[in-house]
């Protein structure tokens, strides 16, 4: 059906393979969902499709979101959304700060599914981190403190995210650990961009604690690191993983970004 070829011990798999300008059946479907709980990134090279077809593709994994923020390359086309950046601008992106996408919501995406549209000559890549492996790397009396908490996660915390209806987005409470709805695994779930506090701590506990938490989550063991060619496609498992997309380039780079549809965190 296809090759899956693991990138790294915690993370990450490039599908060997497949052509996703043709129909998949549901097997194929099932193996990819398959291979993306256990690897929880997986990675398409040298993919020549419309953003029409990434749509088409994405659906396969579940109901498509309609994101508040952004863009889509084509009026028909609500679902994509365009992420275009020039690296000879001034920066107005916080891509490159690890996160998770959208954990403002109180349903946030399952996964995210990013193409490459056009790509600047050098630099430009993205690494994602496995946050089982973030959880598990804590200590015992650590994990022990972390597990029951809940954290706020607030989109006006984010300034990329100021352009859409921000009031429409109270902030939303979520577990600190989260358990992976089909896993089972227990995964961190802060951010450096939308966790604001952990609600039951006081204030200097926060300032003590969720710094470490975001800087725990950068360790290179928990992580995979993605070159980027045109026509290359990333699927994510957003309940498990953060990412973070390295500002290095020069000359415009242009991303068709998807997200899918998810659950309330528990």
């Amino acid at each position: 059906m296809f090759d899956i070829r693991p990138l790294t011990p915690a993370i990450g798999a490039e599908i060997a393979g497949i052509d996703l300008n043709r129909d998949l059946g549901a097997d194929a479907y099932a193996g990819l969902a398959d291979a993306l709980h256990t690897h929880q990134v997986l990675f398409f090279r040298d993919q020549d499709i419309s953003a029409r077809r990434q749509r088409d593709f994405a659906a396969g994994f579940g109901e498509l979101q309609r994101f508040p923020f952004g863009e889509p390359p084509e009026a028909d086309l609500p679902e994509v959304m365009v992420l275009a950046t020039d690296g000879d601008g001034p920066k107005v992106s916080n891509a490159d700060i690890w996160h998770s996408d959208a954990t403002f919501l109180a349903r946030p995406p399952m996964g995210t599914m990013l193409r490459a549209v056009s790509l600047p000559p050098l630099g430009g890549d993205t690494l994602w981190a496995d946050m089982e492996s973030a959880y598990t790397a804590l200590s015992a009396p650590m994990r022990a403190l972390l597990d029951g908490l809940t954290a706020e996660h607030d989109v006006t915390k984010s300034r990329s995210h100021r352009g859409g209806d921000t009031q429409a987005l109270p902030p939303v409470v979520h577990p600190v650990v989260r358990t992976h709805p089909v896993t089972g695994r227990r995964c961190l779930y802060v951010n450096r961009i939308f966790t604001t506090r952990i609600v039951e701590l006081d204030e200097r506990e926060n300032e003590l604690l969720l710094p470490y938490l975001f800087d725990h989550v950068t360790r290179p063991e928990f992580q995979v690191r993605f070159t980027w060619r045109p026509g290359d496609i990333a699927l994510w498992d957003n309940r498990g993983t953060q990412h973070y997309a390295v500002y290095d380039y020069r000359g415009p780079r242009v991303m068709h970004r998807i997200v899918i549809e998810g659950d309330e965190p528990r």
